[in-house]
């Protein structure tokens, strides 16, 4: 009975535990059937818990890598967009911010014979090649700052009605952030330092309480060579090579009234006077640029006269007899006043003396080796291997010239084109100098006499300048005589407003003395480093919180539940 009994029990047991297996939850089934695998691969020491079980913390270091490549990504993302929004308004390219609204300059130009008022403005953005540049009108006003020596008032005054014509072109409100700039050449340069305080002085005045922004250092005396370089860069501008290949630019030539200026890339060594390093961006242009004082066409015409009357004067084709000189730089016919003539008191002339009759006799090649004997005056002293303008040494020509000032004045009074040789020049000179003065008065009778006495020196000049001296073909093609491209005209005065406009990362010019009012100084922008910077500590910032907050996880089997849990341990 017991044993039956017991039979019973076993069985009833037995049904029980199959019931129960029955109902038991097939993942379950499933997680101790893999339970016990693990477990007889080691019978020695039966376990509950399997041994390889996939760690969960796996996922989230992925989860916090994961975190910190979006963040490096993100960074290099927004690094990537301030480098293209910057590449669109680089230093080598384009004006910075604050110059992309329109603004407005004002230059005066204190030249030899005159001065000339431009007033200018600048807007957009882009590239040096794709900036607004307008000449909004210019005034000229004579004679020349230079000839207020002994009367310095009269300089403001008469630079009084230039301000006024600037206040007419610029809105009232832009007046107070209107830059105005006196800037003054040849004709003061001649003059000595006191003199040419007094001048400043008086203009400074008047500047003073224009109305438009000034300040006293605005208003100087410039060197010839910054004369040359602002001729340059605004050509180079206007042919759209300025930024561009050093080999692709083209040179200047001037001829004003009292300097001639050469500037142009050169890859010779020159003299650290005349050297100057002008960079644009990331281009770096070596410059030749240096000024002739004294060279100038008017300040040359007037040397011939003294020249012609002073006792040291040898040409044994000018001098007929005793007391008489024969003048081949004027048409024949004209009567010259010579008590008339002013001459400078450096020159050997004495006009309390007597002084020769000068009879005109009209002769180009005469003449053009009297210019010529002016350009060579000084050689003797040349202390370079060749001189080309009396002591001066000039590097070899290099690349293609525009030729500006009294060189195209000249040409367009001869009716030559912009591409007419030299030897068209010439030619044309020949038959002007050659000419009865009467009826050159008559041919061109809407012309200032004076002018017309000048255009038989200054052709025989011009060819004695560009091919006597400077080695110029006559039919040379890289030569060509201008005074505008395009629109835009090549004035000096434009290519120093460029270089004012331009930022201080745009533009620097290094030189070996004080480049005036328009000296502009690099200055790296900080503004990426400190971008990258911020970006550097964001990141680090990021790894660190990860790092910290990085949960310690524990796998465990939870005998009640009958599964395995996850569970978070305190560090």
């Amino acid at each position: 009975m017991r044993r039956s009994n017991a039979r019973n029990r076993v069985a009833s047991n037995s049904n029980s535990d199959n019931n129960s297996k029955k109902m038991m939850d097939p993942a379950m089934k499933l997680q101790l059937r893999s339970a016990t695998t693990t477990t007889t691969s080691s019978p020695s020491r039966p376990s509950l818990f399997p041994r390889h079980i996939p760690k969960p913390s796996t996922t989230t270091t992925s989860k916090s890598r994961f975190a910190c490549i979006a963040t490096l990504l993100l960074t290099l993302l927004l690094l990537l967009t301030y480098k293209i929004i910057s590449s669109k308004s680089s230093p080598s390219s384009s004006y910075s911010s604050s110059h992309q609204r329109v603004r407005y300059g004002i230059i005066l130009d204190g030249g030899s014979t005159g001065t000339r008022i431009h007033v200018l403005r600048s807007g957009g953005g882009g590239g040096i090649k794709e900036r607004e540049l307008l000449d909004l009108g210019s005034m000229r006003v004579n004679p020349g700052l230079s000839s207020f020596a002994k009367d310095p008032e009269g300089a403001g005054r008469s630079i009084s009605e230039l301000v006024e014509f600037g206040k007419g072109k610029v809105p009232r409100e832009k007046w107070a952030h209107t830059e105005i700039r006196l800037m003054a050449t040849a004709g003061m340069r001649l003059l000595g330092p006191e003199a040419q305080g007094r001048i400043l002085e008086a203009c400074r005045r008047v500047l003073r309480s224009s109305g438009f922004k000034f300040r006293d250092d605005w208003a100087s005396v410039i060197t010839g060579s910054d004369e040359g370089i602002y001729a340059w860069v605004v050509a180079n501008y206007a042919l759209g090579t300025l930024g561009g290949d050093p080999l692709d630019t083209t040179g200047i030539i001037e001829l004003g009234g009292a300097s001639a200026q050469v500037t142009f890339v050169s890859r010779e060594l020159t003299q650290s006077g005349s050297s100057h390093i002008v960079k644009f961006g990331n281009t770096t242009y070596n410059l030749y640029s240096h000024s002739f004082l004294h060279y100038g066409l008017n300040v040359a015409h007037d040397s011939w006269r003294e020249a012609l009357v002073s006792k040291d004067f040898n040409m044994a084709s000018q001098s007929l007899q005793e007391g008489l000189r024969i003048d081949p730089c004027t048409p024949t016919g004209y009567l010259h006043n010579v008590e008339s003539w002013k001459f400078s008191p450096s020159s050997g002339s004495d006009q309390s003396q007597y002084q020769p009759t000068v009879q005109t006799k009209g002769n180009f090649s005469e003449c053009r080796s009297a210019a010529l004997m002016l350009l060579q005056r000084g050689k003797d002293k040349c202390t370079h291997q060749h001189c080309d303008l009396g002591s001066n040494f000039i590097p070899h020509l290099q690349g293609r010239f525009l030729a500006t000032e009294n060189f195209f004045h000249t040409s367009k009074f001869f009716g030559l084109g912009s591409k007419a040789y030299l030897s068209e020049l010439m030619s044309a000179g020949q038959n002007y100098c050659g000419e009865d003065w009467l009826r050159l008065k008559k041919k061109y009778i809407s012309h200032d006499e004076e002018d017309l006495l000048r255009y038989c020196f200054s052709s025989a000049y011009i060819v004695a300048m560009l091919h006597d001296s400077l080695g110029i073909a006559l039919n040379d093609e890289r030569i060509k005589v201008a005074n505008k491209v395009g629109d835009i005209p090549l004035d000096w005065a434009l290519g120093a407003f460029i270089l004012q406009t331009t930022t201080a990362t745009d533009a620097d010019v290094q030189n070996n003395h004080s480049w005036g009012a328009a000296t502009i100084f690099s200055d790296e922008s900080p503004t990426l480093l400190s971008v990258i910077g911020i970006f550097i500590i964001l990141l680090l910032t990021a790894w660190s919180i990860s790092r910290w907050r990085k949960p310690q996880l524990k796998t465990i089997y939870d005998l009640e539940k009958g599964r395995y849990i996850i569970t978070r341990v305190g560090r």
